[in-house]
């Protein structure tokens, strides 16, 4: 489904104020609030999309991503606010292999999807069936650093003093859990059919020291002087590839964001990923020498006399 215009959404024109933009929000939201229209789904959707308008307009840089990028300088991919890490599809179906963000991945669910999950936990099967005697649930946890969460890798783990290794997926994110079918306590004793517990395995990520991830998005800041921005010039980019120059034009103005297309995060079973958005932040000079004083204020004086237009 096509999302509409944030603009368009909340009925405003894209040059509009910060106060016009709160001001059409609280508007829409008072008319279209879950509690005073209990029941109506139409409304309760209604008040989801002006909310996500709302959040992305609100936020000078992801206005500015949106202005510039559209739909896609804020959400990443298609499928949710952030995008679908999944790649498409209900990963809660029957579990077995599926495409986890561009690789064969096994989330072992038991053959009954979101039910068999409630059943671990309640003791009951879809339907309400009574499930069959199973050992308890191992939990454990595994840190990774912020590229291989990216591009996904392979960690050894060390469980009731059993050693075994855990694929983590590409694109996976900090706080998701992999749950290993068959690795967790033993079955009981003297109980036809009983079964192994399983092992959840949560999955950490640590921060890096000048990337952010926003979803499919990968973030990130350069800095550069006034007059490279007046000028325009190349910058080095770190990416999770390796650095990338990237070009910024003459008369780029701090706070402007610029996509590099395919250096984000894995999010269909193709292999596509989102983009890397870098926001250029201009610096202003604190201390001046008397020299650079003196050429910023020919510059000054030259463009009130409008010798620079």
């Amino acid at each position: 489904m096509t999302k509409r215009d944030y603009y368009e959404v909340l009925g405003v024109s894209k040059n509009a104020s910060d106060d016009e933009i709160k001001k059409a929000y609280r508007k829409l939201a008072v008319k279209y609030h879950p509690d005073k229209n209990p029941g109506d789904k139409e409304a309760e959707e209604k008040f989801k999309e002006i909310s996500e308008a709302h959040e992305v307009l609100s936020d000078k840089q992801k206005r500015a991503r949106y202005d510039q990028f559209g739909h896609a300088g804020v959400n990443g991919a298609s499928g949710g606010a952030y995008g679908n890490p999944f790649g498409g599809g209900n990963p809660f179906g029957q579990g077995g292999n599926f495409n986890f963000n561009g690789q064969e991945f096994h989330f072992d669910f038991g053959g009954g999807g979101l039910d068999d999950i409630l059943g671990n936990l309640f003791g009951f099967g879809g339907a309400g069936r009574r499930r069959q005697a199973r050992g308890a649930d191992y939990r454990t946890q595994v840190t990774v650093d912020f590229k291989e969460a990216i591009f996904g890798t392979t960690k050894s783990l060390s469980v009731e003093g059993k050693s075994l290794k855990v694929k983590i997926p590409a694109g996976i994110d900090d706080g998701m859990s992999i749950r290993l079918k068959g690795r967790g306590g033993p079955a009981p004793e003297g109980i036809p059919g009983a079964e192994k517990g399983d092992l959840y395995v949560l999955v950490r990520v640590k921060p890096h020291k000048s990337l952010t991830r926003e979803g499919t998005l990968i973030l990130s800041e350069e800095k550069i002087s006034m007059v490279d921005a007046a000028l325009g010039c190349e910058v080095e980019v770190e990416t999770v590839d390796g650095p990338v120059t990237m070009k910024v034009p003459a008369g780029t103005q701090s706070g402007t964001p610029f996509k590099l297309s395919g250096h984000g995060v894995p999010f269909r079973a193709d292999g596509d990923r989102g983009p890397h958005i870098v926001t250029i932040i201009v610096e202003t000079p604190k201390n001046l020498s008397r020299k650079q004083r003196e050429l910023l204020e020919q510059f000054k004086n030259a463009k009130k006399h409008g010798i620079f237009g």
